[in-house]
């Protein structure tokens, strides 16, 4: 250790020239302090890690000298290693990877390693940097010392950097593959990335065995998110495009593997199966894989993918022949006399060896089956269709339909059909196979055979009764278009009998009862026997059939109209009544309205009123059971035969019954039949309590006012004009102003024509009051406060007025007139108990009696509002109720009273005071 004396600066500046170290590298009087503290603790890091701190800003190969010493001093610290690789580092790094600084980064690195190995830190830095020389051998070497230096806990650390190198263009393909494998067996879930890197390098063999290795381990998954359908694809595109490249797999066995699999990709499967063989050019094989494809693919999509790809290779092989045939021709034109010669003696040979048979040419035979396999795309794809669905009719129908020119074909389609379709799980409707396939061999004149095929379809057990039903009836009908009316009526017989008793016991122990049991009671069948019986033959059978479809609870409302009618075609009229009494018996509302309305059409025209009695028990009987929207048409049919066979009077009374009965809806036209045929038979008087019923019966407002106007109308044709009025008045409660204005101007013609000043004006009061009572915006805000002001105090009043917007001056003066003083005058006599809310008198019943009882009638109309002479422009006038406060109307109110006073002409001195004048008095 050197004195004090002399220091370390001058110990260092007197070793520098013997040393050869820059002038600049010397440590300065700044640097004093830390050497001092060095020289003190050489083996302590805090004081080396200040001086480094300190000279941060030095020159870096100042910097190295001092991590040189300090790492000398102190060889185990990761620390000093760590900065100062990573500053050489930074300074290497703008270099090209030949510069010298590189070198003496790697030997730092070495020398770090010494004491460094167990650090993964230091070791990516010095594998990453190796990395980015492309140092490969060196690096590769490094890795390997990395591996094996570090625990195997942290070679996740190492090896994604190993890959880098693997992976890199200028790496050779054996050391990366050799990396790969060893990585493999650190990490097999990342064989994807061997895969990916053997695909790249073109190692078709080891991609194969290794993808499907991967298949084969079902606990494999995918880093990447493959699925295992994914691999298969891949696999599948190794084995086929690189078909000479892979050995060692069977190829066709892993297809076939994949394609039982997964089902949702099996086109492309097929085809690929096919390219593998094409490429080891097993074109035969390659046919054969086709043809096996779409004949089981299972829809259409597949098929077509399935399909094209065939026909591709049809027709690439039929180009490839003929391209060969034109450079076969090309070439021969060059031949010479020995060429002649020698083609002349290859086809003696040919001649004399087999004739065509060693023909090197199957061009046209190509051609011939790439036809064939266009000519049989429908057939192949209605197969298709099949493979889904089996019992899909239609399609087997539409199938049929390709072979329309070959019957043996449509007879081995139809076979085929009803051998594969079960009734119980068809599509459609199976029995129309089997009488498709009797009808080919009757339109080919073999009966005995479509006799045969029905026979056998009649023992079917199809879903539905109608199918079954169906067979029999075309069967029949096969017979009728021969003239073999009596078999088909056998048939017939033979369709509709009931089983014994012994097989409904046997149906009945094996428990699902199948449609044989079931068809004696087919609602087809019996129609259709019915009209053979009805045509071919007798009346009795014809009748005999018409029973059992009755005893069997079968029969339709038509079943039993045509049965009544073939009756009576027969003169049995007795025994048709009695068909349709059974008919209305068995059937209700809606579907015995026919039936009653014929019959009772039919007994009224047959005995008239020879039976009187017995047709108003069937009317009765009829209109009870009917609904109230059916009895209309009843009533009316059974007012008719009162009419013409029996009495007027109880045709008044049916009608009557009738108008109650009906539903509301179809009460008005029924009145109006009602009063016509009630006028015609009794006269037009006899209308009036028609009318009054009707009015008084609960009609809708708009029906109401109609009758009211038509009432009206007979009245005023009568000379009633009094009574006219009332109905007027009476209909007004209904007729709203604005919404029907015909009534109002009907009432206003009338009060023109036969009405009086007086009359008028008393329509127009009304009118004004039906508005008002009928309006939303009532002007009855005044009469309410008067009204509250018997029960609230004054300032309730006034708060109320703010409220309605009255001014405040106008607000006080109502105020000061409003408020009681000892003077008060006592309150008025209560209104009479008839007078109605709101209701405002035309002032003429007032002033009649004004004139015999003064001080009663300006009790009575003390309210009342004087009207000044209206014309017919009513909706001008302006309707006020009760008396209201001056204050309120403000201007209005006074001009009003001013124009009163001018039409008024003198007249008004006579009448009773209104309550505007009332008010304006008061106020003046």
């Amino acid at each position: 250790m050197p004195s004090a004396a002399g220091g370390p600066v001058a110990v260092v500046a007197a070793a520098a020239p013997a040393l050869g170290i820059s002038p600049e590298m010397y440590p300065t009087e700044d640097d004093l302090a830390y050497e001092e503290e060095i020289l003190r603790e050489p083996f302590k890091l805090k004081g080396w890690w200040r001086y480094l701190v300190a000279r941060a800003a030095a020159p870096f190969a100042k910097r190295a000298v001092i991590y040189e010493r300090a790492l000398k001093a102190l060889p185990g610290s990761y620390k000093l290693w760590h900065a100062y690789l990573r500053e050489r580092l930074d300074h290497a790094r703008p270099h090209p990877i030949s510069h010298h600084a590189y070198a003496s980064l790697n030997n730092t690195f070495e020398r770090a390693l010494a004491t460094m190995h167990k650090m993964p830190r230091v070791w990516v830095l010095y594998l990453t940097s190796l990395l980015d020389q492309r140092l490969l051998t060196r690096a590769r070497r490094a890795f390997d010392r990395a591996l094996r230096a570090l625990p195997v806990t942290q070679h996740d650390r190492i090896w994604p950097l190993y890959l880098r190198l693997a992976s890199l263009p200028a790496c050779p393909v054996e050391t990366s593959l050799r990396v790969f494998r060893r990585y493999l067996q650190y990490d097999p879930s990342h064989a994807e990335d061997f895969i990916d890197f053997l695909i790249s390098a073109n190692r078709w063999q080891e991609a194969a065995d290794r993808l499907a290795s991967v298949l084969n381990d079902d606990g494999f998954r995918s880093v990447k998110g493959k699925t295992r359908h994914q691999l298969w694809l891949e696999l599948c595109e190794i084995l086929t495009k690189h078909a000479d490249e892979v050995a060692g797999l069977k190829v066709d066995a892993i297809l076939r593997g994949g394609i039982r699999k997964f089902t949702d990709e099996v086109g492309k499967l097929w085809t690929s199966l096919a390219d593998y063989y094409v490429r080891r050019t097993l074109y035969e094989k390659a046919r054969d894989v086709f043809e096996e494809g779409v004949a089981s693919v299972m829809t259409v999509q597949e098929f077509s993918v399935v399909f094209e790809a065939y026909t591709q290779f049809e027709q690439s092989m039929l180009a490839a022949k003929l391209e060969a045939a034109e450079e076969e021709g090309a070439g021969s034109d060059g031949e010479d006399e020995a060429g002649r010669k020698n083609g002349m003696d290859k086809l003696s040979k040919k001649f004399v060896a087999g004739c065509w048979l060693n023909d090197e040419d199957d061009t046209d035979s190509r051609l011939a089956r790439f036809e064939r396999l266009l000519d049989r795309r429908p057939e192949l794809l209605s197969s298709v269709l099949l493979r889904q669905n089996p019992h899909n009719v239609e399609e087997w129908h539409r199938r049929v339909k390709l072979f329309e020119k070959d019957p043996t074909r449509q007879v081995a389609t139809y076979v085929e059909a009803v051998k594969t379709v079960d009734p119980m799980k068809a599509a459609g409707k199976p029995h129309t196979l089997w009488v498709a396939f009797a009808k080919m061999y009757e339109k080919h004149n073999r009966l005995d055979s479509a006799e045969e095929i029905f026979k056998k379809a009649t023992q079917v057990n199809y879903k539905a009764v109608d199918h079954l039903a169906s067979i029999w009836c075309e069967w029949a009908e096969m017979e009728l278009r021969h003239n073999n009316f009596d078999k088909a009526i056998e048939l017939m017989r033979q369709a509709t009998a009931e089983p014994s008793v012994e097989v409904k016991r046997r149906a009945a122990a094996e428990g699902d009862e199948p449609v044989q049991m079931k068809v004696h009671k087919s609602l087809k069948l019996w129609s259709f026997y019915v009209d053979l019986e009805e045509s071919l033959g007798t009346l009795e059978s014809t009748r005999a059939v018409y029973e059992r479809i009755l005893d069997l609870r079968i029969a339709t409302p038509q079943i039993v109209l045509n049965y009544a009618y073939l009756l009576e075609e027969n003169k049995y009229f007795e025994d048709a009544f009695k068909v349709y009494e059974r008919g209305v018996k068995i059937f209700k509302y809606p579907h015995v309205k026919d039936i009653w309305v014929t019959y009772l059409t039919k007994f009224v025209r047959r005995y008239q009123r020879s039976k009187l009695e017995r047709a108003r028990e069937l009317f009765d009987e009829a209109v009870k059971q009917a609904p109230p929207q059916e009895k209309k048409a009843l009533y009316l049919q059974y007012a008719k035969l009162e009419e013409d066979y029996g009495l007027a009077k109880r045709a008044m009374n049916v009608y009557d019954e009738a108008v109650r009965a009906v539903p509301n809806s179809e009460k008005m036209s029924m009145y109006e039949i009602y009063i016509a045929r009630a006028a015609e038979l009794f006269g037009v008087p006899r209308t009036r309590q028609i009318y009054e019923q009707a009015i008084e019966s609960g009609l809708p407002d708009r029906d109401v006012m109609t009758m009211c106007m038509k009432f009206a109308e007979l009245e005023r044709n009568l000379g009633e004009i009094d009574r006219a009025r009332a109905i007027y008045v009476h209909a007004s409660n209904y007729a709203d102003p604005n919404s029907h204005p015909e009534f109002w101007k009907k009432w206003n013609e009338f009060e023109i024509q036969h009405g009086n000043e007086d009359t008028f004006r008393e329509m127009l009061r009304i009118k004004r009051t039906v508005a008002a009572s009928r309006s939303q915006t009532h002007f009855i805000l005044p009469e309410y406060l008067m009204q509250r002001d018997q029960r609230l105090n004054l300032d309730e009043a006034v708060d109320t007025l703010k409220r309605a917007g009255v001014p405040e001056d106008e607000m006080a003066a109502l105020e000061r007139q409003l408020a009681p003083g000892p003077s008060a005058a006592p309150p008025p006599a209560a209104a009479p108990a008839n007078r109605m809310m709101n209701f405002v008198s035309a002032g003429v019943q007032a002033q009649a009696e004004s004139s015999r009882q003064p001080q009663a009638a300006a009790a009575a109309n003390n309210e009342d509002i004087e009207l000044p002479d209206e014309s017919d422009e009513e909706d001008d006038v302006q309707i006020a109720e009760k008396s209201v406060p001056a204050a309120v109307f403000g201007e209005l109110g006074k001009r009003a009273a001013e124009n009163r006073e001018e039409e008024s002409s003198g007249a008004q001195e006579n009448e009773q005071l209104g309550a505007l004048e009332r008010i304006k008095r008061r106020r003046q």
